[in-house]
């Protein structure tokens, strides 16, 4: 059962950075959600873009705006997100967390995956704001798990994002050609995800290579897929599942949001 002050975990598809200046269905939708939650007292995002051989939390007064992309408008390397860290719920998480061990970092900072998204969401950049890397060494039911341990800080004003895709094929998309119909594969990965998190599933997805040629084509690298299970093992049961925002661009990245509670 949801208690009045506890906060929703979220997961965001981010799809391209450029969505950090564009006004369009998907950053329009993040808009809306932003807009409908209370003020968080911190946000804790995971990031496909900070996957590296170990478990660290940003602990920066100040993380800086990472541009981690190349090849864009200048406007977009002009972008800065310029919300303030938050040290102490840093040590807190180290401590959920335990006994994993997780470094406290002063030199990562806010990727695209966080900042292309809350730009949107929380536009003043007056939420403090920290980064989970994801441990790439690490097999998904670890990630699951520390979802889990992550959970208790939904009821102290922390706001869980995940951000990635849940489908994330980019040698399948269909670069300049438009337009783009959803491949038969992504379409039926992504309703698999779905029902899932639907049907209070969490194993199905936590095991999703097992689910054969889909998950294959779909998820051909963890990275985008895996910060949907840190906002999975943040549910409670019961909590009731939404998915603000829809689309599959290029035929093959998913653009699915999820709002659980």
């Amino acid at each position: 059962m949801a208690t009045p002050s506890r906060l929703p975990a979220l997961f965001f598809g981010h799809g391209n950075p450029l969505n950090a200046l564009e006004r369009n269905a998907y950053t329009e939708g993040w808009a809306a959600l932003g807009a409908s939650l209370p003020r968080p007292r911190a946000i804790l995002a995971v990031s496909a873009h900070w996957y590296v051989p170990f478990t660290s939390v940003t602990a920066m007064d100040a993380p800086r705006t990472i541009h981690d992309f190349g090849g864009f408008p200048r406007a977009l390397y002009e972008v800065r997100y310029p919300a303030p860290g938050a040290p102490d719920l840093a040590r807190r998480i180290q401590g959920l967390l335990a006994p994993t061990p997780v470094g406290l970092d002063e030199a990562w900072g806010l990727d695209h995956g966080t900042w292309s998204v809350l730009v949107h969401v929380f536009p003043a950049a007056d939420v403090p704001v920290l980064q989970l890397a994801i441990d790439e060494t690490q097999p998904p039911a670890v990630h699951y798990a520390l979802g889990r341990r992550l959970r208790p800080l939904r009821d102290e004003g922390v706001l869980i994002v995940g951000s990635g895709n849940v489908v994330h094929n980019l040698h399948a998309y269909a670069w300049g050609r438009h337009p783009a119909q959803p491949h038969d594969w992504a379409l039926r990965f992504e309703e698999t995800v779905r029902r899932a998190l639907a049907a209070e599933r969490p194993q199905e997805l936590v095991d999703y290579d097992a689910l054969g040629r889909d998950a294959l084509l779909s998820v051909p690298t963890p990275e985008h897929y895996l910060p949907l299970l840190y906002v999975l093992g943040a549910r409670h049961d019961g909590e009731p599942v939404h998915f603000p925002v829809e689309g599959i661009e290029g035929g093959s990245v998913s653009m699915l949001s999820v709002r659980l509670g």
